[in-house]
């Protein structure tokens, strides 16, 4: 299935809710299963319904352990990065609780190939329905509030692009070469961001 990327109207639209009888039907139980085979054959660790094209308030989310295996222990730590067992949200809320927001490069499977710091609060409420139409209430914090914000921000058109500190935007093959696993602060610091406001 093909993710489309960023330049397709879908992708800035606000996507339409779903009632509980819709949730239970099988076009849209078929929907989550496709969508959940996309997101790991990325891979990636969220996947919202207009990704694939379809305007749904529907995302998938699952960070597997295997995701985190090549990554040191210090920057899972700074992350906050646990693993997160797969699960929908459909049709959810976002409360951001008050504090300080934190900085971290973000990519999406939208737009292949690039990466940017992106401010993010660091723990979110959620209010949602589950793939049985089911309500939930998800309480997160680190790297699962910062996938939650992102695939949210999907189902209302907005990409991490519109909230990136745009001096850090870069390809995931300079990232990688130049910036992986730094601190943050530390690339600020070398790409000038303290212009940036």
């Amino acid at each position: 299935m093909d993710i489309v990327q960023v330049g397709e109207a879908v992708l800035r639209g606000k996507s339409k809710l779903l009632t509980r009888d819709e949730i239970l039907t099988p076009p849209i139980q078929e929907l989550i299963t496709r969508m959940r085979d996309a997101m790991r054959n990325a891979p990636g660790v969220g996947l919202a319904a207009p990704q694939i094209g379809v305007p749904l308030s529907v995302a998938v989310i699952e960070d597997k352990p295997e995701y985190m295996k090549d990554i040191p222990e210090a920057v899972l730590t700074s992350r906050g990065r646990r693993p997160v067992p797969f699960h929908v949200v459909i049709n959810p809320v976002l409360t951001l609780h008050p504090g300080t927001a934190v900085e971290f490069f973000e990519g999406c499977l939208s737009l292949a190939g690039f990466t940017a710091i992106v401010p993010r609060a660091q723990e979110v409420r959620v209010e949602c329905l589950d793939q049985h139409g089911e309500p939930q209430v998800i309480e997160a914090s680190g790297w699962y509030a910062r996938i939650l914000q992102h695939e949210i921000d999907h189902l209302n058109g907005t990409l991490y692009i519109d909230r990136m500190l745009s001096r850090s935007f870069s390809s995931v093959e300079n990232h990688v070469r130049k910036w992986k696993d730094r601190p943050i602060e530390e690339v600020k610091r070398e790409l000038n961001l303290d212009v940036e406001s």
